[in-house]
């Protein structure tokens, strides 16, 4: 099995094009929104022209309205989170083998984004069987992954900065995801995220009730959190959550709930429900919000 170079990348931050070696493949990667600072033409659009016909492949599901643009590029395969709850079931051995061969993967940070790496590496063949179905229910927040899934899931979200953990998770799931020494090494990494959940459940009694949002206010903290938790805590008491701390104001919807966030705030570009923005358009988020 042939591995090839990987990095990493999420919407906001891609890695210069003349770092990555080769013929590179995107993985599981949105194209910028205009949120937070970084837009489709500041991040994305210069990250696409870098590579050139160096890019062999881009794939992702994640709604954004310069999809288009690029539909007829077959090197673009593009969806929605509505047609594809996660990245992996995407990555076919029809199209793993239409691309070529690649160089590089540049793939997302997340679950999602390291399965659909490593069932790139295995020519569009699931990690393990069931593998694709583990993506969905981590990456939608909907149904129950498997144990093993969890595990390296919570070890992503407990140590967000370790990419030597995320090269040895993808070795791992791209080799079979049978090496039982690697796999307590993600259980270890995976108990990291208990603190951080444990501040988010003392976060969650902050929650203040505004129509159908539900507000917490994270600026003051005893350490770190779970925001991703923290929010779909957020969600059990109302149909709209939203978590400002000192840097980002996150509002969110369950992905199926048709909530269109983009829309409301006046945003283009990026993920309907779940949105971020700098601390400071608080009041403008809730102002938007309570209009809605």
């Amino acid at each position: 099995m042939t591995f090839p170079r990987i990095a990493y990348g999420t919407p906001r931050k891609l890695p210069k094009a003349q770092s990555l070696s080769g013929r590179v493949v995107v993985l599981d990667v949105a194209f910028a929104s205009n949120a937070g600072g970084a837009s489709f033409e500041k991040v994305t659009l210069p990250f696409i022209n870098g590579l050139g016909k160096r890019l062999a492949m881009w794939v992702d599901h994640h709604d954004h309205e310069r999809h288009g643009e690029y539909a007829d590029d077959p090197r673009f395969v593009l969806r929605t989170k509505a047609q594809h709850g996660a990245c992996p079931e995407m990555v076919t051995p029809e199209r793993v083998q239409w691309a070529g061969k690649v160089d590089t993967i540049c793939c997302h940070i997340d679950f999602d984004g390291l399965c659909s790496a490593a069932k790139w590496i295995r020519g569009g063949e699931e990690p393990y069987p069931g593998a694709d179905d583990d993506a969905r229910a981590i990456d939608t927040r909907m149904g129950i992954p498997s144990e093993r899934a969890e595990v390296l899931d919570r070890a992503l979200r407990g140590n967000p900065r370790d990419d030597g953990m995320r090269g040895m998770m993808i070795r791992y799931l791209a080799e079979g995801a049978q090496d039982k020494a690697m796999l307590r090494e993600f259980r270890l990494a995976a108990e990291e995220l208990l603190a951080k959940e444990n501040e988010s459940k003392r976060l969650a009694t902050r929650y203040t009730i505004r129509g159908d949002v539900a507000v917490c206010d994270a600026r003051v903290r005893q350490g770190f959190y779970d925001k991703t938790h923290l929010l779909l805590m957020g969600q059990e008491l109302a149909p709209i959550s939203l978590v400002h701390d000192e840097s980002t104001v996150t509002v969110a919807a369950r992905f199926d709930s048709g909530i269109d966030l983009l829309s409301i705030l006046g945003l283009e570009g990026g993920m309907p429900t779940r949105v971020s923005v700098a601390a400071k358009k608080l009041d403008e988020v809730l102002d938007a919000l309570a209009r809605r």
